[in-house]
């Protein structure tokens, strides 16, 4: 008996000191983006291999703007399309993920209901179908989850984290987040987001994305063009298809309005 617990405490002190040497990593990592540039990010790194695997080849752009080299004007259509109270908080808007969890709660309950009535259409048709007819799968819809997260979240989540939904990876998130705050300024924070983020299939950073879709600099881009590219960033995947659609447009308009109101680190 005493031997397992010496086993299963020693396992404990094991798990202990490897997630405290993961922070310590982090930490490092961190305080080197102060004065280093990041080469590259987790979420950039998976995408690579993503392309490798399914495409056999790297179609990549991306190059690094420093926050002179990037106009005002992209800084706040991100900040305020993404992020009004950037300047003000310390990493966390706790008033926003409480929201967007309510939110998320009742798309869930809805979905689930028209989930329900799908699998009931479903079996009522196979009872009436012959023995020999080939069944379609069932396809049941999906809840649209929103998101609560700052600048400096979504920064957190590129450079260290993976895209799986956990409480675990929720708290390192907050963690890393934390880590940013203190050790960058808010400046620096928001340079390195915008060369980081993604902005179309391979396509990473202000500079980039500047070049893809409007053949300009990141420091050229207008008020239109830079809330353009911000009303992208949620979806950029599915945007890259059609960049000036009406919906991106008018978006771009609200946002643009917004602008004036910005406040920049």
């Amino acid at each position: 008996m005493k031997a397992a617990g010496g086993h299963l405490l020693r396992a404990l002190v094991l798990v202990l000191f490897s997630a405290l040497a993961l922070q310590l990593f982090f930490l490092g990592r961190v305080a080197m983006m102060a004065v280093v540039d990041p080469q590259s990010t987790t979420f950039q790194r998976s995408e690579a291999w993503r392309l490798l695997t399914e495409k056999h080849q790297i179609l990549w752009s991306q190059q690094w703007a420093d926050d002179a080299r990037i106009s005002a004007n992209l800084k706040r259509a991100v900040i305020a399309s993404e992020d009004a109270g950037f300047a003000d908080h310390s990493g966390v808007e706790w008033d926003a993920l409480e929201k967007a969890w309510e939110r998320n709660q009742k798309a869930e309950a809805r979905v689930e209901k028209i989930n329900e009535q799908i699998d009931k259409r479903a079996q009522k048709k196979a009872l009436n179908d012959k023995p020999a007819a080939v069944t379609k799968p069932v396809v049941h819809a999906q809840p649209k989850v929103v998101g609560g997260s700052t600048i400096t979240q979504q920064l957190a989540k590129n450079l260290f984290l993976g895209s799986e939904r956990s409480l675990l990876r929720k708290a390192q998130e907050f963690v890393v987040t934390f880590m940013l705050e203190a050790l960058l300024s808010k400046q620096r924070i928001l340079e390195i987001y915008l060369n980081s983020v993604e902005w179309g299939e391979g396509v990473f950073g202000a500079e980039a994305a500047a070049r893809h879709y409007f053949r300009v600099g990141a420091n050229g881009l207008g008020v239109m063009q830079a809330a353009q590219l911000a009303v992208m960033l949620p979806a950029p995947k599915r945007f890259e298809k059609r960049p000036g659609s009406a919906y991106v447009v008018g978006r771009a308009g609200t946002v643009a309005a917004r602008m004036g109101a910005v406040e920049l680190p």
